[in-house]
């Protein structure tokens, strides 16, 4: 019989260490993470909450992945999936297209944004600069700021989380509420401004 897995633990978003010519350390990085699961830490996560996610294009956060795949770390299990899905999405998606999706006052815009949002992760400093940009290509304030929300509240990689600690209802239930909340916000800024 295999042991019960460890349902609640100390989930610890990793510094990312740059070298001298401003590229990921990796060989640090992969000491660091390792040090942070051997003293307990029950999840990992890469350029995430810190703040410097978001000026880590894709093929860094793939590097990143790759050595600590080869530095031993089991990322199936420490390392959450959204985080490559958010990568992906930031890698990939032209700003010019989000913008010209975010910046039409179309019924559909606010959701799409949501939507859009989701298998992102960042928190408020992280995703700053996409917002500026987007605002500055002409995206519309309340599509920007419900985007936003989403990326930071109702991420997926924020659910997987929250499955440590809560029962799946009740996330069903705080996603819903949230999100209803950010679809008025949304709206309403794109009403009024």
């Amino acid at each position: 019989m295999r042991p019960r897995e460890r349902r609640f633990g100390l989930g610890c978003a990793l510094v990312t260490p740059f070298a001298a010519n401003g590229a990921v350390d990796l060989p640090r990085f992969v000491l660091h993470a390792r040090r942070c699961l051997a003293e307990g830490c029950s999840s990992i996560t890469l350029g995430g909450t810190t703040g410097e996610g978001a000026s880590i294009g894709f093929g860094e956060r793939a590097a990143m992945l790759d050595a600590l795949r080869a530095g031993g770390v089991d990322l199936s299990r420490h390392v959450l999936a959204g985080i490559a899905v958010g990568a992906a999405i930031h890698g990939y998606v032209p700003e010019n297209f989000m913008a010209g999706i975010m910046g039409a006052r179309a019924w559909w815009s606010v959701p799409l944004a949501v939507l859009i949002g989701i298998p992102m992760y960042s928190n408020a400093a992280g995703i700053l600069p996409i917002v500026q940009a987007l605002l500055e290509k002409g995206a519309a304030l309340g599509t920007v700021l419900a985007f936003m929300m989403s990326v930071i509240a109702i991420s997926f990689p924020e659910m997987i989380i929250l499955r440590k600690v809560l029962k799946v209802r009740l996330i069903a239930t705080f996603a819903g509420v949230v999100g209803t909340g950010i679809l008025l916000v949304g709206y309403l800024f794109n009403l009024v401004v």
